[in-house]
């Protein structure tokens, strides 16, 4: 298994415990690791990269993404690479920062009719891709990403949360 350095931060909202969240993250970004080092052939460093998730509310992603995306609203997943990366290049040590709300992601699972750790679950392998230089910016990208997220989340016994939806 890919080994990586994941730092847990609940700062607003009501989520789960650290230890939790800690072992979710764990299992379901080694899983995306291992997929993009096994299938993708993606170099790693040789130091163990490190990554930092943040919990917060969606008071609080509100104002990250109007500083840094120019959106006042919440949204469910933000990413920052440490770096700029292109797909399949290699990471430096610290990969980056995922920021997930909760109110936002409990709003979209109850939408899906899905869970919340089944939509948590996908949303961090989301903001996982995102680090290693995957975006949805284009219907082309889109269909890369999507497809990668689909096939990370059947490995952890998910089904495609994209079934039925043109490409983002």
């Amino acid at each position: 298994m890919t080994r990586l350095d994941i730092q847990i931060s609940v700062e607003e909202g009501d989520w789960p415990s650290e230890d939790t969240l800690q072992a979710m993250a764990e299992r379901v970004l080694g899983d995306a690791a291992d997929f993009l080092v096994t299938e993708l052939s993606q170099p790693f460093p040789a130091m163990q990269p490190e990554l930092s998730l943040v919990f917060t509310d969606d008071a609080s992603i509100r104002e990250i993404n109007a500083e840094w995306r120019q959106q006042d609203k919440p949204t469910n997943v933000l990413s920052f690479p440490a770096f700029p990366l292109a797909p399949g290049g290699m990471p430096g040590p610290m990969l980056g920062d995922i920021i997930i709300a909760r109110e936002t992601v409990e709003r979209e699972a109850a939408d899906l009719d899905k869970s919340l750790d089944e939509h948590l679950t996908h949303l961090l392998v989301h903001g996982f891709l995102h680090l290693f230089g995957y975006d949805h910016m284009n219907d082309a990208d889109a269909e890369m990403m999507e497809g990668l997220e689909t096939r990370i989340l059947a490995r952890l016994g998910l089904s495609d949360p994209y079934a039925g939806q043109d490409p983002v």
